[in-house]
């Protein structure tokens, strides 16, 4: 089958699962088009079976904002008629399910017929697409999507909450590709973070307000009470300048280590001992997922679709969105000894194990066969 994936080639949670769908999809014989204006960040290898065509937008002063989703609609049309494309799948409703939608009737003009699956990843969703200037789009490009899926039940309930959906809507929860996970690490070097008896904490995000990014360094702060620990903060945002004041004005400043965007997550979750993800609102909890696929347990909100993820008791807790006090207490009962610490991170690790990409890698396949269906 060919395919076209339509992503944001950004750290973000979607741009990250559509590239390792895609490339899970080339090892199983299909032929993949990434198509997005910036080759994504974990494609690293352009292989026989993976295509990356950029969408460039000519910059004329006529418009005040240049029309992205014109040209990605052009660029889609083009790559269809020039790879003889089978199938569109695109990730986020707005703006590429509204940019599919105006490529499949420019295609249809010309007697091709293509269909197109939507994938519902949360932004989309509970923040632009609510907004009521997108609110119009983002319902019209739903419901003319051939197949739509969602990443949890939760986002799918506030979908059918926020919008007038007549399509049906798939959950075909977000996955991790566990023969990635680097087993390799013989040496974490956790010397290079922190002493032998501290524990390391973790935060990995965009760093903005929705993440809670203060709750993280309250937490904390309560966690380095008790026993000595260090927390690793990684990725770039708006609230780095703020919470490091905040670690300034508590005086934990160098026990507390912002990294930036890292290329390495593997091997910092490799030496981490628990991982907070406090957030406002998650759809899925991709990061929480990648830290127990490494053995990390998480505190984390219930928020969203976390508790479809985070097994309460299981491979960390959950709390409401807020509640640093029982986060915080939550996270000391593991960290407490080494041999809790050490249930948690199996359990952990287990718990993943049912979110592998060969276990829904054949889900993405049957919604593909029943796109291609209501196509013909």
């Amino acid at each position: 089958m060919k395919i076209a994936i339509v992503c944001y080639p950004t750290f973000g949670g979607s741009g990250v699962v559509a590239t390792e769908l895609g490339l899970a999809l080339a090892e199983r014989g299909h032929e993949i088009h990434f198509i997005t204006y910036k080759q994504p960040v974990r494609l690293e290898l352009i292989s026989r079976n993976i295509h990356f065509h950029e969408v460039s937008v000519p910059e004329y002063p006529l418009f005040h904002f240049q029309p992205y989703e014109l040209a990605l609609s052009s660029k889609l049309v083009d790559m269809v008629k020039l790879y003889e494309i089978n199938l569109l799948h695109v990730h986020y409703a707005i703006p590429h399910a509204y940019a599919g939608y105006m490529a499949k009737q420019m295609l249809q003009s010309e007697g091709i017929n293509i269909p197109m699956v939507t994938t519902l990843h949360g932004t989309d969703i509970t923040l632009v697409g609510n907004h009521p200037f997108y609110k119009p789009a983002v319902t019209f490009s739903i419901n003319n999507s051939d197949v739509v899926t969602s990443v949890s039940q939760s986002l799918k309930e506030d979908t059918l909450r926020l919008f007038d959906i007549k399509n049906d809507i798939e959950v075909v929860p977000n996955f991790i590709d566990l023969s990635n996970v680097s087993n390799s690490f013989t040496d974490c070097q956790r010397d290079l973070m922190a002493n032998e008896d501290e524990r390391i904490i973790t935060h990995i995000s965009n760093l903005r307000p929705v993440k809670r990014l203060m709750d993280v360094i309250e937490i904390f702060d309560r966690i380095q009470q008790e026993f000595p620990a260090k927390l690793l903060v990684v990725g770039e945002g708006p609230d780095r300048e703020k919470a490091e004041n905040l670690c300034r004005s508590k005086g934990i400043q160098k026990k507390v280590v912002f990294l930036g965007n890292s290329n390495e997550i593997d091997k910092i979750l490799c030496f981490s001992d628990l991982f907070l993800l406090p957030s406002e609102k998650e759809s899925f909890g991709l990061a929480a997922l990648e830290a127990m696929s490494n053995g990390v347990p998480v505190i984390s909100s219930n928020t969203g679709g976390l508790p479809e993820v985070n097994k309460e008791g299981i491979s960390g807790y959950l709390s409401d969105v807020g509640d640093v006090e029982q986060m915080a207490r939550h996270a000391i009962s593991i960290l407490k000894d080494d041999a809790t610490l050490a249930t948690f991170k199996k359990q952990a690790k287990e718990v993943a194990k049912t979110f592998d990409i060969k276990n829904i890698i054949p889900i993405y396949e049957d919604v593909y066969q029943k796109a291609l269906t209501y196509a013909t």
